[in-house]
């Protein structure tokens, strides 16, 4: 007999949990019910023209990508990734996908938020190149270096090993890292990515079907899970959510399982053993978001995209907040610093993901396009995240986000 606790840990281990829970959140929220926010819907349309201003002028024709980890391999027009990538010999589609599935996997977990003062001075420009972006470009540059392989010729490859005895100053190097260029939460990455290492050595019939342990194995994973080369998008979700979970912080875990993303709020009550619990799943989505384009050069079409949530991050959440749908009831909480786990944090990022699907309404809506032609992936890309980000710079001399978030390198 399956242990129901197990079953219920299960039950939020994918995308369909956070859609439903956010909903739930945005609904007991508008009847004035949540503790930390008010909702001001009447809001709504000003971040909707937002958007949509912010999408036009970045992509005029709305050929807009996907949002995405490769959208910060680009610099200026330079796409760094494609120039590798059209350059190396590869012996079959498989053999690139999996270098793209390593470069992803260990891009998106080095890219939790790297704070206001650092930054990566990129060889190639001159240009200092701070948060996402020069963490991608950082991350790209270790890659191409052979900086995670154990084979040094064969440098476009991620090996367990080599992840799992990683140290701070093989990633203090690889990232800049000094007292005059200091990045927030260092140590929970390397941990995290040593954690990574040592779980993908562990499990051979998982990463290391068709070569040596590596995170770039699981394309092969889901090659095999696809059905007529075909994969739907929230099946990456739950691998990913159900293989990599136990490398997280130890946060919650319910029946011996590790919730990874997920955390406490009171206002979610339900009967069963999930009561009181939000999943958010932010680092992973956005991750099931980036292995999508190596799947499709592979040639696995992916499908259902829009089975995915909206990233429960601060660029998102802070349209909200800067644009006024979302107001603190106490004003002081904009002033004090909040933990990830604090139910104020939670509320906050669960209303995020809620509230981007109504944004992805209204922008389809004025545009007379369907999800469909304008899945929400590029809402976000368009859009969301870029117009959080230029309120974030408009009202504060930093750029940091609205809610102050104690942050330990692997959630934001």
């Amino acid at each position: 007999m399956a242990n129901p606790e197990t079953s219920a840990a299960l039950s939020l281990l994918n995308a369909k949990a956070v859609r439903e829970r956010a909903h739930r959140m945005l609904a007991i929220g508008l009847e004035d019910k949540l503790p930390n926010f008010r909702i001001h819907l009447d809001r709504m349309d000003g971040a909707v023209d937002l958007v949509l201003e912010t999408t036009r002028k970045a992509y005029p024709s709305l050929d807009i990508p996907f949002h995405s980890r490769w959208r910060h391999f680009v610099a200026g027009n330079d796409n760094r990734w494609a120039d590798i990538a059209g350059q190396t010999r590869w012996p079959d589609p498989a053999a690139r996908a999996r270098a793209e599935f390593d470069l992803a996997i260990v891009s998106v977990f080095l890219d939790a938020g790297a704070g206001p003062s650092w930054r990566y001075h990129d060889p190639k420009t001159g240009l200092a190149i701070g948060r996402s972006e020069g963490l991608g470009l950082a991350s790209l540059a270790m890659f191409e270096s052979g900086a995670f392989s154990a084979n040094p010729l064969q440098p476009l490859r991620v090996d367990a090993n080599v992840l799992a005895t990683l140290s701070v100053a093989d990633l203090e190097r690889g990232l800049q890292v000094s007292d005059s260029n200091p990045l927030v939460g260092l140590e929970g990455r390397v941990d995290l990515l040593r954690r990574l290492g040592a779980l993908v050595a562990l499990k051979p019939d998982i990463f290391g079907s068709l070569d040596t342990p590596r995170p770039g194995g699981l394309f092969d994973r889901l090659a095999m899970l696809a059905d007529k080369r075909q994969l739907p998008a929230p099946a990456i979700l739950s691998e990913l959510l159900q293989q990599l979970g136990p490398i997280w912080p130890s946060r919650l875990t319910l029946g011996g399982i590790a919730l990874g993303d997920c955390w406490r709020h009171p206002a979610l009550t339900t009967k069963d053993a999930t009561s009181g619990l939000m999943p958010l799943h932010k680092l992973s989505q956005w991750l099931a978001y980036s292995l999508i384009e190596p799947l499709q050069t592979a040639g696995i079409r992916v499908s259902d995209i829009d089975g995915l949530t909206g990233l429960a991050e601060y660029r998102n959440g802070g349209l909200f907040v800067d644009g006024g749908v979302l107001a603190f009831r106490d004003a002081d909480d904009a002033r004090r610093e909040h933990e990830v786990a604090s139910s104020l944090v939670v509320e906050w990022r669960a209303l995020t993901v809620a509230l981007l699907d109504r944004v992805a309404e209204g922008v389809r809506q004025r545009l007379g396009l369907d999800a469909t032609s304008l899945p929400l992936a590029k809402v976000l890309e368009g859009g969301t995240w870029a117009a959080g980000r230029r309120l974030a710079r408009e009202r504060r001399p930093d750029a940091s986000p609205p809610v102050k978030v104690t942050s330990d390198g692997t959630v934001f």
